[in-house]
C-alpha cells in the first residue's frame, strides 16, 4: 500500500512517521512525504523509513498528477491551500483523510468525491476530528442533542512573557481563530459573534485555570448535528485574549495593503514574520492538549449528559508534540480504518460521521490509547 503524505511541518512529519512505523514499528506501508522544504524533509527521513519528495504543493494540477500514483492520500497543508488541495486529490480518484482545517464549504466537494467513488474524511484532526466522532456518537445513542459546549486549546507548559503561548501547529492558522468570525448556535438560532468574545475563566485539574473565548471550531457540526444550543471555545492562559484582540483591532492581522516607505504591504506578513519566531516551540519544551466535551440530551423521555476529558502532553521519547499527536495520530488511525474497510462512506465526511457508524469510534480509541492517548468518558442521568 502505497501512501503519501502532503506536508512535513508540525502535524504532517510525525503522521508520517506513524503510517511508516506503526507504534511498535509494525507498518506495511510505503510512505512518501511531499513538502517544499528540503530541511523538513532531511530531518524526517532520518528518522522514518520514508521516501522524501521534494515539490511545490501549491499548484493543483500538479497534485493531482503527483497522487494518482498513490493508493492514499493524507493532506497537511496549510488550511488557505486546504480546499483546492482536497479538490486536486478528489479529482485524481484517491482516498484521502485531510487536516488542513479551510475555510471553505467541503460539502461543495461531496457529489465530485461521490462521482470519484472517494472517500475523503476531512478536519481530522483532534477538534475538530476525534472530539466531533466522539460527538456523532453521543448523539446517534441519543434520541435529542439539546446542548454541545467544547473547550480545547494546546499550551506551553511554561508561561512565557509576553505571549505565553507557542504555536504548536500552523501558526497561520493560529492567527485565522483570532480574526474567523465564531459562528454558533443559540436556543436554535445560527449566531455570528466576532472571535476571542464571549471571555470566560475555566478550571481544569492538573492544568489550572485557562481562558476561553469564541472561535469557529464547530464547523461542519452546525450543518450535521441538529441542536438547539451548540458552541465551540478555544483555551488560552488568562490575558491572552487583550493582547491576540489589540492586534487585530489595531490592523496588525488585516491582508488589506498598506504603503510603508514606498512598499505595499500587508500588515499580517509583517505580523507574522515577528511573531512566529517567537511561537515556535523549542527543542525539550514541553506543551499540553486540553480538551473537555459536554453533551446534553434525551434518551426515552429522561435526560443523559456524555462527558468527554483528555489531557495529553508532549512525548518527550520521540519530540512529539501532544498536539501532533492528538491531531495526527487521529488522522492515521482514520486512514487505517478505510483501508481496512470498516469505514466505505464515499464522498466528503466530516469525522462526526465516522462516530455515526458503529463500531470507528472504539477503532479511533484503541488506536490513540495504544499511542498513549486516553479520552476519558463520562456518561450520566440529569435530573
Amino acid at each position: 500500500m502505497k501512501i503519501i503524505v502532503l506536508g512535513a511541518g508540525l502535524v504532517g512529519g510525525p503522521m508520517a512517521m506513524d503510517l511508516a512505523n506503526g507504534p511498535s514499528g509494525d507498518s506495511n506501508f510505503e510512505v512518501t512525504v511531499a513538502d517544499i522544504s528540503k530541511k523538513n524533509l532531511d530531518k524526517l527521513a532520518a528518522k522514518a523509513p520514508i521516501t522524501p519528495l521534494v515539490c511545490d504543493l501549491s499548484q493543483p494540477d500538479d497534485i493531482t498528477r503527483l497522487v494518482a500514483n498513490y493508493d492514499f492520500v493524507v493532506s497537511a497543508v496549510p488550511g488557505f491551500m486546504g480546499f483546492q488541495t482536497l479538490e486536486a486529490i478528489i479529482n485524481a480518484g484517491v482516498n484521502v483523510v485531510d487536516i488542513a482545517f479551510f475555510p471553505e464549504d467541503p460539502f461543495l466537494l461531496d457529489d465530485l468525491a461521490r462521482e470519484k467513488g472517494v472517500v475523503a474524511i476531512m478536519d481530522c484532526g483532534v477538534f475538530p476530528g476525534m472530539g466531533s466522532a466522539l460527538v456523532g456518537r453521543a448523539a446517534r445513542h441519543l434520541d435529542k442533542v439539546t446542548d454541545l459546549l467544547i473547550y480545547v486549546g494546546g499550551l506551553p507548559d511554561v508561561r512565557q512573557w509576553p505571549w505565553e503561548y507557542k504555536a504548536v501547529f500552523s501558526p497561520v492558522d493560529v492567527i485565522e481563530e483570532y480574526i474567523r468570525p465564531a459562528r454558533y448556535v443559540e436556543n436554535g438560532t445560527l449566531v455570528t459573534r466576532p472571535a476571542l468574545s464571549d471571555p470566560e475563566l475555566i478550571d481544569f485539574p492538573q492544568v489550572g485555570t485557562l481562558e476561553a473565548f469564541n472561535t469557529d471550531g464547530l464547523r461542519t457540526l452546525l450543518r450535521t448535528i441538529d441542536a438547539p444550543n451548540m458552541k465551540e471555545k478555544t483555551l488560552r492562559f488568562p490575558g491572552h485574549i487583550e493582547k491576540m484582540a489589540v492586534l487585530r483591532e489595531a490592523g496588525f492581522f488585516s491582508e488589506d495593503l498598506i504603503e510603508v516607505n514606498g512598499q505595499m504591504i500587508k500588515p499580517l506578513d509583517v505580523t507574522a514574520k515577528l511573531l512566529f519566531p517567537q511561537w515556535e516551540l523549542k527543542p525539550g519544551e514541553g506543551e499540553f492538549t486540553v480538551m473537555q466535551i459536554n453533551i446534553k440530551g434525551k434518551k426515552d423521555g429522561k435526560a443523559v449528559r456524555y462527558q468527554y476529558d483528555l489531557l495529553d502532553r508532549l512525548d518527550q521519547n520521540m519530540g512529539t508534540t501532544s498536539m501532533a499527536r492528538t491531531t495526527g495520530f487521529t488522522a492515521t488511525m482514520a486512514v487505517r480504518m478505510v483501508i481496512g474497510g470498516l469505514y466505505k462512506k464515499t464522498g466528503i465526511s466530516p469525522p462526526e460521521y465516522m462516530g455515526m457508524q458503529p463500531g470507528c469510534v472504539p477503532y479511533l480509541l484503541d488506536g490513540l490509547k495504544k499511542r498513549g492517548i486516553t479520552y476519558c468518558e463520562t456518561i450520566e442521568g440529569l435530573d
